[in-house]
């Protein structure tokens, strides 16, 4: 079984504008993000308003003694834009960074916790209120800005958590998040796990260290019968991840904190899966049902 190795480092020459292969590169990237805006209304004049500023932005990251006065020529003739509209994209608000969701954290560390972890699998329910274990001390063990009352709305509103009211417990409805009809934080989601994702591979290639992880395999000649019967497996394999890596990542940072260390560095650890017909004329694949299923086109492996 062969894998994709971490994104290789160009070595030699610096990027050329007009670079082949950095233009194959980006349409796999693009063309997904086009899909997207093209389902969703959203005009080119509006995602070329958003490259410009990227581009800009990134100029001036890679210029950062440039002095301020010729920040504008800088970035003019690193990017191709004209000064003036350079000028324009400068003096433009920079979008505020999303905040953390307080209640997904709380959801998190109810999954992973081991004080709340019963043979293996987190508790299944938590008295509403009073000392640990509950959901009133696990509230205020991530925040103590927002009471508990309005995480547990939230939660509840998601899908994640109901109220018992025979017994006053709070139960875990579901042991993964996939906000499904809440758009703010699909979307929030969508920018910011392949945003990092994005920067991983871009940094390996570009040579910077330390070197980020960022692989994966492939594989084709695959039936969607078999896809349905891999899809719960990788499912398992991150819920492994996530419970033995979330708590490790909590006591890192109880340490550091008590270290008194800088806590100026974020992580982000993601895992995805993606399939579609390797006949890019089929429509998309509908729900498996012993008559849909197709066998295989052919068998090629995995690389």
């Amino acid at each position: 079984m062969d894998f994709a190795p971490d994104t290789p480092a160009t070595a030699g020459s610096a990027p050329k504008a007009d670079d082949t292969l950095l233009l194959r590169a980006c349409q796999p990237v693009m063309a997904p993000l086009a899909r997207l805006a093209v389902a969703r209304g959203m005009q080119y004049a509006q995602f070329d308003e958003l490259m410009r500023s990227a581009f800009v932005e990134a100029a001036r990251e890679a210029h950062p003694d440039v002095p301020p006065h010729r920040a504008v020529s800088r970035v003019s003739a690193a990017t191709g834009i004209n000064r003036r509209e350079v000028s324009r994209l400068i003096k433009a608000e920079t979008p505020e960074a999303p905040k953390r969701a307080p209640a997904t954290e709380l959801f998190a560390r109810w999954l992973t916790d081991p004080t709340l972890r019963h043979r293996g699998a987190p508790r299944p329910t938590l008295p509403r209120q009073g000392a640990a274990p509950s959901f009133e001390s696990l509230a205020q063990s991530v925040t103590k800005d927002v009471h508990p009352r309005s995480l547990l709305e939230e939660l509840c509103r998601l899908g994640l958590t109901k109220v018992d009211e025979s017994s006053d417990s709070v139960v875990l409805l579901r042991e993964t998040f996939v906000p499904a009809g809440d758009d703010k934080r699909l979307f929030g989601f969508l920018g910011a796990n392949v945003g990092d994702h994005l920067s991983a591979a871009v940094a390996n290639v570009l040579g910077q260290t330390p070197r980020h992880l960022e692989q994966a395999m492939f594989a084709d000649g695959l039936s969607r019968e078999s896809l349905e019967r891999l899809r719960p497996i990788v499912r398992e394999q991150w819920q492994t991840l996530v419970r033995a890596i979330v708590p490790m990542v909590r006591q890192f940072i109880e340490e550091d904190e008590a270290a008194a260390r800088p806590q100026d560095q974020r992580l982000r650890i993601g895992m995805y899966a993606y399939a579609e017909s390797m006949n890019p004329d089929d429509a998309p694949a509908e729900p498996t049902t012993p008559e849909s299923i197709q066998p295989a086109r052919s068998r090629r492996g995995i690389a």
